[in-house]
């Protein structure tokens, strides 16, 4: 499964959570390189990076989520990370929202990240079977 990581602010986030990713012995080999993104034509934005991940179904989703919890726990200001999924379903875990956690509570932020990245596609009714 193929899970992308779109950090918001500059390209040097990106560059800090892959980092910090590629330091767990486990996710290090599903961590591939940096995909550069450019804003929107007509936009003004940053350019900025998108982090992939190649995990197995059930692999190493708590893993990979426990390490965004604990990367956003050591940013100073605003920080959000995405997780996009293959079927586009997003998880949005931002730096207010674990400022402050206790151990417990990161690990069951970190479950419930997990949870939602491990849930079924979503599913697309088909309009002549209804």
């Amino acid at each position: 499964m193929k899970i992308a990581l779109e950090v918001s602010g500059t390209a040097e986030d990106a560059y800090a959570l892959r980092h910090w990713l590629r330091g767990d012995p486990e996710l290090r080999p599903a961590v591939v390189p940096l995909v550069p993104t450019s804003p929107a034509p007509g936009s003004m934005g940053a350019f900025g990076a998108v982090i992939e991940l190649l995990l197995q179904p059930g692999g190493l989703t708590v893993t990979l989520a426990a390490g965004v919890v604990a990367w956003l726990q050591t940013r100073r200001g605003s920080q959000t990370v995405t997780i996009t999924k293959p079927d586009g379903t997003q998880v949005v875990v931002t730096s207010q929202g674990v400022r402050g956690l206790t151990p417990e509570s990161s690990g069951e932020l970190a479950l419930e990240v997990a949870r939602a990245l491990e849930a079924p596609a979503r599913q697309t009714s088909d309009p002549q079977n209804s």
